[in-house]
């Protein structure tokens, strides 16, 4: 086959999902990012759907399509020419999976969980990847990161990308999980402005809820994370066929970068955790010294308060009333109480 009879070209610049040609009356929903196929690690052609089944049984021909929320046409016309199983394909078609790895066959179904941060949020989404002799399919639902970077680097490695669909299996995922680190950082700039306010101020309700929400998402990730150490352990330990040996190394990698990803993640969320019990303590030490004031104050205007009281009860028989030097005495003995009271709470560091 030439290239003359390719009927669309995907955009490996943005991979964007490509509108399909028209060919016998027949149209694709659109969701097809790319659809080639390589010789011993060389892109020699953008291919149709429709013979990618072919393609691939070619010996030494590896056949690479990515799909973006396909319609369930287009992931049915993907089954017939790779002959998946339909309780795979329903999964790719739901989109809400956990991470796992299941074996049909001779092909392999691998789901990844992928993250964004949107809006300030960890938007999740998915990755579901088909891979057989000669065939590995990507079929993305959500937040994710285009693979269009992993296509092109590796296409400038053709000895490496010759070693077959299960070496593009674990670029994809190496680059899923590397695109957790951005994500990740993102929330420890944030954790770190938090940390700032916390020692300076109790926090707002707006800056809890924050707290809260940043904790909720590393959770969530963690739970989406965890599961591809399972996954890439059995692409590991050679029970997998259609996964070589040579290749356990590779997966190992990805394996320790999943394990760093997970302590990442504690590590923020016991420093959330931290912050949130900081900012309480910083109230509750404001509180205190307010209350403090507070105490200390009424118990200076208590002596003034407490003898002017005295002196304005309506008796006549009092025999301080008629002393010629008691009303500066009085005050004296006011100003001085209520000095001496100052000072004692000052030095205790009431006032």
């Amino acid at each position: 086959m030439s290239v003359a009879h390719v009927r669309f070209a995907a955009s490996a610049a943005t991979e964007a999902p490509s509108d399909l040609n028209v060919d016998q009356g027949h149209r694709h929903e659109a969701g097809i990012v790319a659809s080639s196929v390589y010789a011993h690690g060389v892109r020699i052609a953008d291919i149709p759907i429709e013979e990618a089944g072919e393609w691939s049984r070619k010996d030494g021909h590896v056949v690479w399509i990515g799909l973006l929320e396909p319609q369930p046409a287009l992931l049915k016309c993907v089954q017939e020419q790779f002959n998946l199983h339909p309780l795979a394909v329903e999964d790719a078609t739901n989109a809400h999976q956990r991470p796992k790895l299941e074996q049909y066959g001779d092909a392999l179904f691998v789901v990844a969980r992928t993250a964004q941060m949107i809006d300030k949020r960890i938007a999740f989404g998915e990755t579901h990847i088909f891979v057989g002799h000669g065939y590995i399919v990507s079929v993305r639902h959500g937040a994710s990161t285009s693979y269009t970077s992993v296509r092109q680097h590796w296409e400038t490695c053709p000895t490496s990308l010759a070693k077959g669909e299960d070496f593009i299996l674990y670029a994809i995922l190496d680059f899923i999980v590397d695109n957790y680190m951005p994500v990740l950082e993102a929330i420890h700039d944030e954790v770190e402005e938090i940390e700032d306010k916390v020692l300076a101020k109790p926090m707002a309700r707006s800056d809890i809820e924050r707290l809260y929400m940043l904790r909720r998402d590393l959770l969530r990730l963690r739970n989406a994370v965890g599961p591809l150490v399972e996954v890439c352990q059995r692409l590991t330990n050679g029970s997998v066929p259609q996964v070589r040996p040579t290749l356990a190394a590779m997966f190992r990698d990805v394996t320790d970068h999943i394990r760093t990803v997970q302590e990442k993640i504690d590590s923020l969320r016991e420093v959330l955790a931290f912050a949130f019990e900081a900012s309480l303590l910083v109230g509750q030490s404001q509180e205190n010294a307010i209350t403090k004031r507070l105490a200390s104050w009424a118990a200076i205007l208590a002596v003034p308060t407490a003898v002017a009281g005295i002196y304005g009860m309506n008796f006549e028989n009092m025999p301080e009333l008629k002393t010629y030097y008691g009303y500066y005495v009085v005050l004296a003995f006011i100003i001085s109480a209520c000095l001496t009271l100052f000072w004692r709470f000052k030095r205790n560091g009431w006032l």
